[in-house]
C-alpha cells in the first residue's frame, strides 16, 4: 500500500506536492510526488523520467499544469528518494514496469496519460504493449523503438561516472560544458536549474549526481537499453491520443524513426519537433508546450 508523507512541499517547484511512497515486489521503498489536480474527471498524468533523472525533472511542468491536472511523478528505483537496488541488473525497463504496476495498483489508477521522457518513454511503450486499455493519452518524448547508436554511445560514456563538484555553479558549468550541443541557447541560470534537478548535496557538502552509479551496469549488456523489440507496441497507441515529441538535434531519436512511429500508430498520433534542442526536450519549450496542450485537448474527459 502507498505510504503518504506527512508534509507538502515546494522545493524547486512553485506548486505544492505530496511526498508518498510505495513498495516494490523485491522490497524496495520507492518515492513519488503527487501534485493535486482541479478536476477529478481528468485522468492523471503519470510522468516518467529519463535514465539519470528523477521526479524533480517534472517540477516545471507541474508548475504549469498542477491544479488543472493531477501529476504523479515517480523516482525510479536507484534515483533520488527511492531506494537503491541490491542487484544492479534490476535497473532495466521490465523491472521498472513491474515497480510502476505496483504503484498503479496502490493508487487504483485505471486510466491515465503517460508522459515518458527517454527511458520513461520506453516504459510507456511497454505499458502500451501490455495494457493499452488504461491509456487515456501518451507522450513519447524523444525516444522510440529504434535508438540511435550514436546516442547510446554518448549515454554510455557519461552514465555512472560519479562526478562531484564543490558548488552548484561548478556543477552547472560542468553540465554546460558537456551538453552545449543539446541546449545551445541555455544560459547559466538554465544550467543551474538543471543541476538542481540532477544533483544533490551529500553529507560532506559536495554536489553529487542523485542516482546509483550502478544503473550503468545493464547498459554494458547487449539489449540492456530496452531488452525487447518495441515496434509492435506502436499498435497499443492507435486508439489513444499520442504525441511523438522529438528534439531537432536529437542523437537518440532520428527523424526517420519518428516518422515511422507516426505511420505505425496512425491517425491518433501527432509528431512535433522542438527546434534547437537535442536529447531531450524539457517539455517547457514553446513548441513542446503547444504540442502537449494540443494533445491534452484531445484527451477524453469523463463526465
Amino acid at each position: 500500500m502507498a505510504q503518504y508523507g506527512v508534509r507538502s512541499a515546494k522545493g524547486s517547484s512553485l506548486s505544492e506536492y505530496r511526498d508518498a511512497y510505495w513498495w516494490s515486489n523485491d522490497g524496495l521503498r520507492l518515492h513519488y510526488r503527487d501534485y493535486a489536480g482541479g478536476d477529478d474527471r481528468r485522468p492523471a498524468l503519470l510522468c516518467l523520467p529519463g535514465l539519470t533523472r528523477n521526479a524533480r525533472d517534472f517540477a516545471p511542468l507541474a508548475d504549469r499544469m498542477a491544479g488543472q491536472w493531477r501529476l504523479i511523478c515517480p523516482d525510479l528505483r536507484g534515483r533520488a528518494e527511492s531506494a537503491y537496488a541490491k542487484d544492479p541488473m534490476t535497473y532495466v525497463p521490465l523491472t521498472y514496469l513491474q515497480d510502476l504496476e505496483r504503484l498503479l495498483a496502490d493508487l487504483a489508477l485505471t486510466r491515465f496519460v503517460v508522459v515518458g521522457t527517454s527511458l520513461g518513454g520506453i516504459i510507456a511503450m511497454l505499458m502500451a504493449a501490455t495494457r493499452p486499455d488504461r491509456l487515456a493519452g501518451a507522450v513519447l518524448n524523444d525516444v522510440g523503438p529504434k535508438i540511435e547508436e550514436s546516442g547510446l554511445a554518448r549515454i554510455r560514456g557519461y552514465v555512472g561516472t560519479g562526478s562531484t563538484h564543490p558548488t552548484w555553479v561548478h556543477a552547472a558549468r560542468a553540465l554546460a560544458q558537456n551538453n552545449a550541443d543539446v541546449y545551445p541557447d541555455y544560459h547559466l541560470d538554465d544550467w543551474l536549474a538543471m543541476a538542481k534537478r540532477l544533483y544533490r548535496l551529500n553529507s560532506g557538502g559536495r554536489v553529487v549526481l542523485d542516482y546509483d552509479m550502478r544503473i550503468a551496469e545493464p547498459l554494458r549488456v547487449p539489449g540492456g537499453e530496452a531488452g525487447v523489440d518495441l515496434w509492435p507496441s506502436m499498435a497499443g497507441f492507435r486508439s489513444v491520443p499520442t504525441l511523438i515529441l522529438r528534439g531537432e538535434r536529437s542523437d537518440l531519436l532520428s527523424a526517420e524513426t519518428a516518422a515511422r512511429m507516426q505511420h505505425d500508430i496512425g491517425a491518433s498520433a501527432t509528431l512535433a519537433t522542438v527546434p534547437r534542442v537535442g536529447h531531450a526536450p524539457t517539455l517547457m519549450e514553446p513548441a513542446a508546450i503547444a504540442a502537449l496542450d494540443a494533445l491534452l485537448d484531445r484527451v477524453r474527459i469523463d463526465a
